[in-house]
């Protein structure tokens, strides 16, 4: 496991601590989830966005065309 320095504004620093108090954990464990957060989410942008690269108009287009032109059920309705 590594360690690093990290400087936060004080305003930061205090609700992170506030947070972590909250639910019980520590600033670290709260910092460390909230970077993987960070970064799942930065990696899941990246990965759809090559996806969308390989997409294909057309054969969205034909999938879309299997599906039944049904009206929704009462509870699934806006």
């Amino acid at each position: 496991m590594s360690s690093i320095s990290l400087r936060l504004p004080d305003s930061l620093h205090e609700t992170a601590r506030e947070l972590a108090k909250k639910d019980h954990i520590s600033i670290n464990q709260l910092v460390a989830t909230a970077l993987a957060e960070k970064i799942s989410a930065l990696m899941t942008q990246g990965y759809l966005e090559e996806r969308a690269k390989r997409g294909k108009r057309s054969k969205f287009d034909r999938a879309l065309a299997k599906v039944s032109n049904n009206e929704p059920e009462k509870k699934d309705r806006l």
